[in-house]
């Protein structure tokens, strides 16, 4: 774990697919959310991830044809776990999400750093 004052690795959690319907819009828009928020985790001096940074492209390169589908599900999920292991703290941003709830739930396991908003992230800058 780091010591205070030390740059983090900080997984963005927040709603993807909850309460768009599954419309592309309002599923970029939730995206848009989540880079706007890790922008302001790299300027503050930490590196900010996104699950969707690396689920995305492995769920398009394996033949998903829609989200949702078996690929979709197999992949999306599993890999932010994955993602989590590896991160220092959870920074949950939106609002309603189970998956997102589950990333803070599973930091809060692993003792990971939980923050629930941006002004709670420490300013190394």
């Amino acid at each position: 774990m780091n010591q205070p004052g030390q740059s983090l690795l900080i997984l963005v959690a927040g709603p993807y697919r909850s309460g768009t319907g599954d419309d592309p819009k309002k599923i970029a828009a939730n995206v848009h959310l989540m880079n706007e928020v890790a922008l302001e985790i790299y300027r503050k001096g930490h590196l900010p991830v996104l699950g969707e940074w690396f689920a995305l492209p492995l769920i398009e390169t394996a033949g998903s044809t829609g989200i949702g589908d078996e690929i979709f599900t197999q992949i999306f999920h599993p890999v932010a776990i994955q993602l989590l292991n590896r991160c220092d703290a959870v920074l949950r941003v939106g609002g309603p999400s189970a998956g997102a709830d589950d990333m803070v739930r599973i930091g809060k396991e692993q003792g990971k750093f939980i923050f629930n908003s941006l002004d709670d992230v420490p300013n190394l800058q």
